[in-house]
């Protein structure tokens, strides 16, 4: 149904995630970040609107990834149709992966990398996806991007891609949160959204954003 990658940049601290779907509002379902916390991807055959956040609560109050993982599973009697994944600020993982979601579903994970997915081809839509981010050079959001494409190519969610979405927080940047929620080519459309926000106008208005290590920036 999903595939989806978390990722931290050990030289500058930057956390990102991208995901992709055949159904609708991936960005809205599955994403969330928080440059204080880390990143999570909360999916499955019914994924919970809570688990996501409530993972940031917690390894934003100091539990590391698989930690926080482990509590808002063991907390939820209908864990076995979820499927989570977490990344601390520190690169450390934590993912669950329900039996009860439909195959093929699983993950992959490295310090700093977690690829998780279900409803898939197959196995080798995590690695291409793991296996693209790893090779690709650049900045955090076009490497996801990359990645994401690749996972497409390998196959990606078996019944095809409606919705895409990036996120990105750094603690010397304004974060970026972009989504496709329903596209007959979403990878496609993402990527060209990615692109306007590299414009000059808008560049220059991110940079009197707040940002973590400049709280209080407005011009």
């Amino acid at each position: 149904m999903t595939f989806s990658i978390l990722a931290r940049e050990p030289e500058s601290g930057a956390i990102g995630g991208a995901a992709a779907t055949g159904n609708l509002c991936v960005g809205g379902w599955v994403l969330r970040g928080d440059i204080r916390a880390g990143m999570t991807a909360s999916q499955g055959m019914a994924p919970s609107p809570f688990w996501g956040a409530d993972t940031l609560a917690a390894m934003r109050g100091g539990a590391r990834a698989d930690e926080a993982v482990r509590r808002i599973v063991e907390a939820d009697s209908g864990a076995a149709a979820r499927q989570l994944a977490a990344l601390d600020t520190g690169g450390g993982t934590g993912v669950h992966d329900g039996a009860e979601n439909h195959a093929w579903c699983g993950h992959l994970a490295a310090p700093g990398l977690i690829v998780a997915g279900n409803w898939l081809h197959s196995a080798e839509v995590l690695k291409a996806v793991a296996d693209a981010f790893a090779a690709k050079q650049g900045p955090l959001a076009v490497r996801l991007l990359a990645a994401l494409s690749a996972g497409a190519e390998a196959g990606g969610d078996a019944r095809g891609l409606m919705s895409a979405a990036l996120q990105v927080h750094a603690p010397e940047a304004a974060p970026l949160d972009l989504r496709i929620d329903h596209s007959d080519a979403p990878l496609a459309a993402l990527s060209t959204l990615h692109a306007r926000t590299l414009a000059p106008d808008y560049r220059a208005w991110l940079a009197i954003v707040p940002t973590l290590k400049e709280p209080e920036r407005c011009r």
